[in-house]
Formats: structure tokens, sequence, C-alpha cells
């Protein structure tokens, strides 16, 4: 049966102004129910400006990334293509505007500079950068090539000149720059800068960029089918829920005979595939066969997200995998719920995040808010004013209350973790698994001139209690990773009203940022990261089976602190 689409209104967002987030969390919590049928998502965010908070989410700088300039100044050799000084200087320019004002640390357009330069070395070992009594010294097998004034800590067109300059003399003097390549000169420029910030922060050269943005977004338009072969003939193999075949009479099992009149007989699965796609917008019409009837659907072609939830009903408890956050995960959630509700003597939900290594921010929060009355989802904390952001919501929990089992394991990540945070700490759900991965950093991204991407990591995550996930990751309130006897153990003190996991799970959550290392892995090695096995399900279903067991997972977590989480 297909899904019903469910309503999902965005309100715009309320700055915060000077109260804490703890204020911020009461008063949510006096604001009254909103009807299931009129769900609304509240996002209240803290002096937000353009909707720039995201993790793996395109933002765009504060003013319009620089267009590169008419081609001038290109330098052509004998090996390889030549280096375009315009556009090596816009996209200098753009990323180090783009950099100096969202760093976690505040770092100089200097430092920036010095770092990314430095990387030449890694590309001829011949060359050198040094800075030197106010000069910038550009060294080519131990001679000195270049030397320009150092400019001001923070003058970024002067900086970008500099680096422009520094490169194309650098060029010349380096076979093994030229045969580098122009793009492999910047992505070696920006290695050696990210090297030195946190594991996250990168830059993505043009191609690959496109192909990210694709994933995200759902690239070229097409119908949203996925076609497959079967003795020569080219069959629906499944219909994408976020596409615009999906409210059509397509379904997987058809044979395609024509697309737009053109006959699929002796034609490859490629050629077909790419009759499919096509502008947005435009019309495509597919002819199918099916008990020996033929039919044709007409549709326009649209952008298509890639599926992330996947469902199905094990007895009284309903399954729902999430393999990761895209653009329509928390619609397809939604959709999913809506279904879920209709099924006969429903006991339970399990939420399956093991091995989602994360994606859209805002669509983990908006998808907590599906099964969430109210309440603070999390918390970013960064130097620029537009990465500090209180995520909370205002709705109406789908599911009534239904007990929910969120299942993650070591690779579970990023947006992934901020959803089962954001269940367990506001005890609508139970976490059962290992330690997640702990990834606790929000990226912003800025598009640049030549095509390319910069991720940088502007923000870190609070979790609704205050605890940071960075480093820390979610510690699960029923364990699996410390073997069978271990689970059984935890299982059977849970039905009698204990929960084992209480010492840990309170630990993590009085954690406040900055924190140890040491204290950070001691408090991890009370149920190590592993990866999710069959025991998980049997413990979730266990759990959903015996309320007494679920009750007591739920009271690991303690109250909510009065005063706002440290840190920022």
């Amino acid at each position: 049966m297909k899904r019903r689409r469910f309503p999902v209104i965005i309100l715009r967002p309320m700055g915060m102004g000077g109260e804490s987030a703890a204020t911020w969390r009461r008063r949510i919590s006096t604001l009254g129910h909103i009807p299931r049928d009129t769900f609304i998502l509240l996002l209240i965010i803290a002096r937000l400006t353009t909707a720039a908070c995201a993790d793996d989410t395109p933002s765009p700088p504060r003013s319009p990334t620089p267009q590169p300039p008419v081609q001038e100044g290109s330098v052509d050799t004998a090996e390889g293509a030549g280096m375009d000084l315009a556009v090596i200087s816009s996209v200098m320019q753009a990323s180090l505007a783009f950099l100096q004002p969202r760093t976690l640390e505040n770092y100089q357009i200097h430092d920036f500079a010095l770092w990314g330069l430095n990387g030449l070395s890694a590309l001829d070992p011949s060359l050198s950068i040094e800075e030197q009594h106010g000069f910038l010294q550009l060294t080519a097998t131990q001679k000195t090539v270049l030397a320009l004034p150092v400019p001001a800590a923070d003058d970024v067109p002067g900086w970008s000149a500099a680096i422009t300059r520094i490169l194309d003399v650098a060029w010349h003097h380096s076979p093994a720059m030229r045969s580098t390549g122009a793009d492999g000169v910047l992505q070696g420029f920006f290695d050696e800068l990210f090297n030195h910030l946190d594991p996250y922060s990168r830059y993505i050269p043009p191609q690959a960029a496109v192909s990210d943005r694709n994933t995200r977004t759902g690239g070229e338009a097409t119908a949203g089918l996925t076609l497959g072969m079967d003795h020569h003939t080219i069959m629906i193999t499944a219909v994408n829920a976020n596409g615009p075949a999906w409210p059509t009479t397509l379904a997987a099992g058809q044979i395609v005979r024509a697309i737009n009149g053109r006959p699929t007989e002796s034609r490859s699965l490629d050629t077909v595939n790419a009759w499919l796609n096509g502008p947005a917008g435009s019309l495509v019409r597919i002819t199918v066969e099916a008990r020996g009837r033929q039919t044709t659907v007409a549709l326009h072609r649209a952008s298509t997200p890639p599926e992330t939830v996947f469902a199905y009903t094990s007895g009284k408890h309903v399954v729902l995998h999430i393999t990761a956050f895209s653009a329509n995960t928390a619609e397809e959630m939604s959709q999913y719920l809506d279904e879920a509700m209709n099924v006969p003597g429903l006991s339970g939900l399990v939420i399956d995040l093991r091995g989602n290594r994360g994606g859209v921010l805002q669509q983990a929060v908006t998808t907590s808010a599906l099964m969430l009355d109210h309440g603070v989802a999390a918390i970013t904390q960064g130097r620029d004013p537009q990465a500090n952001h209180v995520w909370a919501v205002q709705g109406g929990d789908m599911t009534n209350g239904l007990p929910i089992i969120v299942l993650v394991d070591g690779r579970t990540a990023s947006a992934a973790e901020i959803l089962a945070a954001t269940l367990a700490d506001q005890k609508r759900g139970v976490v059962v698994g290992s330690a997640t991965l702990g990834k606790g950093l929000v990226q912003t991204i800025g598009q640049l001139p030549n095509g390319g991407e910069l991720f940088v990591t502007w923000s870190r995550v609070l979790a609704p209690l205050g605890w940071p996930l960075q480093g820390l990751g979610v510690m699960p309130q029923v364990c699996t990773s410390l073997g069978e006897a271990a689970l059984d153990r935890q299982l059977q003190d849970l039905a009698e009203g204990t929960a084992d996991s209480k010492e840990w799970v309170t630990a993590a959550r009085q954690v406040r940022y900055p924190v140890e290392l040491s204290h950070i892995l001691t408090i991890r090695k009370a149920c190590p990261a592993a990866i999710g096995t069959d025991s998980d399900l049997d413990a979730a279903y266990s759990l959903l089976d015996n309320p007494v067991e679920y009750r007591a997972a739920l009271t690991t977590i303690p109250e909510e602190e009065s005063g706002p989480p440290s840190g920022g």
C-alpha cells in the first residue's frame, strides 16, 4: 500500500535573544499541544539570519561568493594544462572569507594562508615557504625565488593575492606541480590547511562536489524508478517513495515497453535509464506491461533524493531502518509512522540507526519531532553567532506515546546520534546497542567559484540535557556489546525494576564541555563500541513485550538540570 503524504509545516524561527537554553527548555514545556493532523515543527534558533546550521548541508556565505573574473594571466606549459590565476585568486578570496568567521577556534587569515602554502612541500619537497623579517619567502631547490611583504593578519584580498602569486611562481619552478595540475595544487593547499583543524573540515573538488550534492538533493531530474534486467527484458524493480512515480500506478514487477514512444526492446539498461532522465519538470511517458495488459503513465520528472527509510513488521512490532538523513528523511518517516499506526495490535516501534553515518542535522531534528509533543531536540554552540541554535520542537506525537526502541552501534554517527540522544534524553525511547561513534561537530558548506566546496566545522552539538556528543557519543541504556550473558542479566534485572546501565548513563549525562579524553574513555569502556548483531533486535523485542523492563530502562535518564549547559 502506498503511503499517504503527511503535512508538515515549517514555521519561521524565533530569536532566542540572551536567554539560556534551560530557559527555553522550561518555556517549551509549557506550550500547548497541536493536533496531529496539522503537525507543526517549531525551530527556535538564536539570532538566525540564514538557514545555515546543518550537518553536511549547503550554507551560503554572508555575502555572495565571488564568481571567477574573465580569464587572464593563465599559464600554459608543456606539461599538463595551465593554471588559471583568476580562478585561483577568486577561490582563495572566497575560501578565506568563508573560513575566518566560522571555524570553532579563532584563527587569523595569516594562519590559514601559511598552513595551506606549506602544502607546496608535500607536492614538491624542493619547495618551501618561510616568513622572515616581514617577508614571505618562496624557496625552490634552496634558492629564494620570490619575496613578498607579509599582508596584515586578516587582510583577505592581500593574502589571496600573495597566495596566488606564490603558487604562480612555484608552478614555473616545479615540474612536479605542473604534472599535478591546477586541481591537484588546490587540493594540496586545502589538505594541508585542514590538517590543522578537525577531522571533518575538508575541501571537496568540483567533480566530487557535484556528486555529493546529487546525493543530498537527488541530482538530475528523473522518474524515480529503479530498472533491472530479467531475461533481456527491462523491468521496474523499485519505485522511489520520494519520486514522481510514487503516486502513480507504476510498480515493481512491471515490464517497461517504451519511454516516450521509443521501444525498449533490444536496448541496454543504461540507454533506457538515460531516456528516463531529463530537465526538471519535463514530461516523460512510460509504457509498461503487467499481466498481458499495456498502460502508459505520464509524469513530470523531478530531482529524487534516495530513499533512506525502510520498514517491515515483525509480529506486534514495526521496525523502521533509517540508513541516512537526507533531504526527505523526515517526510519518509512521517509516511511510515502514519501507516505503522494502522498495524493491528502494534505494541511498539524499533528505530534502527545501526550503521547510519548521519547527514542533514535539520532532518534528524524534524524526525524527532514526529515522536515528541514538545521539547529541545539539540543545542548547537559555535563561535559564529549564526551557529548558536536551540533546536526545539512543538508538534504532535504521531505515535501517541507508543514505546520506542532505538538501535545504535559503533558506526552510528552525527545526525543519527542526535536523534538517539534526543529520544533518550526526552525519555521518549530506550537506546539499545553499544557506544556510538561520537561525532558531535556540525559542518556548514561554502560553495566556491570553481565548483568545489568547503566543509567547515562551526559548532558543537549538545544533547537536550547539556552533554556533548563529540567524542563521548550516545551511551545505550541496554548494552549488547558485553556478551550474551551480560545482556541476559541486564534484561532480567530490568524485569525486576533495576537498571544495570544507570551508572554509565548518568555519568555520560553529567559530562560538560570541555572534558578530558581519559574521562570519556572511562565512560565508553562500560559499553564499548561494536558492530550491531541480532542480539540488538532480540533485546528490543524483549523490552517492547515487557513494559516493566521498558519503564525501568527509561528511569536511567536523570531529570533535567535547572541551569543552562556550559561550554560554547
